[in-house]
């Protein structure tokens, strides 16, 4: 399928339809083990907010045993059932965008899709994933010191969050991932766009003289608990960045904290996402205070 650059699609909003026929919308989220995500509440309680009726269904391929490969149909079903789009998470950020019609600029810049936006029968690519981390980051970490970077993980998240770190104005990037050509890929295409300040490499010797750390794996996860790397190689004048966000307070964090790192947790960014995320579904600006404020809520009543 051949992909095209589009703009973002122009949305009729709230204030055209008739206040006694409120808005019907209908979204849902591909990925695995995503029974516990928080997604569907957040963007549901967001719609009441602006007179809208959504519906947020998660299609988790773990529930029905399938993979990636399910893909076309699950597209493909989408848009016969007439769902507004789909978020996409992992295992499928990047593995979506053969099927998909066309990207935005910043979904092809970092190679993954975290929003599938449908309107007129064609599938739209987008990635809120670098803007809703950046949200998350600059509010949870201000003046946070970005002369030496570590990204572990380089996946669909971690492509996202290069282009992020990197345009908020780190120096040096380095780039760690267990397919080490992957990492060497990912720093390849930002050094493309934003010069020579990324490089793959290897977690002992990159965070020797970190300033800071990115965590963009799945471990962590309530399917995949544990710690991503050796808790020894953290320095309490670290920053220590996470993005899972269940549970809020991962093994990382518990113990980025208890050493005296400076923290942000995968909260920032499950909201900043989901901002960039619901305004491209329904045209809405949201009120990320709000949404932020009922995200902590929902957590704080799952522990």
């Amino acid at each position: 399928m051949s992909l095209q650059l589009l703009d973002p699609p122009v949305i009729p909003t709230t204030s055209t339809m008739s206040s006694t026929s409120p808005r019907k919308v209908l979204i849902g989220l591909i990925g695995a083990g995503i029974q516990k995500s928080l997604s569907p509440a957040l963007h549901e309680e967001e719609a009441r907010h602006h007179g809208m009726r959504l519906h947020y269904q998660l299609i988790d391929l773990d529930r029905s045993a399938s993979s990636p490969e399910q893909l076309p149909t699950l597209l493909s079903a989408a848009r016969i059932m007439g769902y507004a789009g789909c978020n996409v998470t992992y295992p499928c950020k990047q593995a979506v965008i053969p099927h998909l019609d066309s990207l935005s600029e910043e979904a092809r810049a970092m190679g993954a899709v975290n929003t599938v936006v449908i309107r007129d029968g064609k599938l739209v690519g987008h990635n809120t994933d670098g803007s809703g981390w950046a949200w998350g980051f600059t509010r949870a970490l201000p003046g946070a010191d970005l002369r030496r970077v570590v990204l572990l993980g380089a996946g669909g998240a971690g492509a996202a969050i290069a282009h992020a770190v990197l345009r908020l104005g780190a120096q040096h990037l380095s780039i760690v991932d267990a397919q080490p050509e992957r990492a060497a890929q990912l720093a390849a295409d930002v050094n493309a766009l934003y010069g020579a300040r990324a490089e793959a490499g290897e977690i002992r010797s990159a965070m020797a003289h970190a300033t800071g750390l990115i965590h963009a794996t799945p471990t962590g996860m309530d399917k995949l608990p544990g710690l991503p790397l050796d808790v020894g190689l953290l320095r309490p004048a670290m920053w220590v960045s996470e993005v899972v966000y269940f549970p809020l307070d991962t093994a990382l964090v518990q113990a980025a904290r208890a050493l005296g790192c400076r923290v942000s947790d995968g909260g920032g960014m499950a909201v900043g996402q989901a901002v960039g995320a619901f305004e491209l579904f329904t045209g809405e600006a949201p009120d990320a205070a709000r949404m932020d404020a009922h995200f902590r809520r929902l957590v704080s009543s799952a522990r």
